[in-house]
């Protein structure tokens, strides 16, 4: 996040389009796994912003890795998704260009994700949508996800 941060340092709160990766683990059940955010609360699919010189193939394995504690690969790019606003807490407002992939796990034993990230993990079946955050882009995953 230096990158983000030192932009913001420059341009305050001004609306910015940043791009962004997300991914869906299905287990053996067809659950998907989502993180409970640290920073707004609500459940939502492990991903983030890009750094800068960064692919989105290569954002979506470092997030999924620092939300969830777990070394992915992306497997197949779902959606991309570019048509969403998000407001922070802080007032930040964001366009989010965001890469949408189906990931699969490549190692079994996972790590601790960030704390200052992910309260807790957890499998959700796919007819049990939990409360998420930035409701019109993950619901949007989660209807995705439903189709595929």
């Amino acid at each position: 996040m230096a990158y983000i941060h030192d932009l913001r340092q420059k341009v305050g709160h001004m609306r910015l389009i940043l791009n962004s990766a997300s991914g869906a683990l299905l287990n053996d059940q067809g659950a998907v796994l989502l993180q409970e955010r640290a920073d707004t609360g609500g459940w939502g699919f492990p991903g983030g912003y890009l750094e800068y010189g960064e692919s989105y193939a290569k954002c979506v394995q470092r997030e999924y890795l620092e939300d969830a504690g777990i070394h992915i690969k992306p497997v197949k790019l779902l959606a991309l998704q570019d048509y969403d606003e998000y407001t922070y807490p802080n007032g930040d407002v964001v366009q989010p260009i965001n890469a949408f992939y189906l990931v699969q796990a490549t190692k079994q034993a996972p790590q601790a994700p960030k704390p200052s990230e992910t309260l807790r993990t957890k499998y959700f079946a796919l007819d049990q949508e939990p409360p998420l955050f930035f409701n019109a882009q993950h619901a949007q995953m989660w209807e995705i996800l439903q189709h595929n």
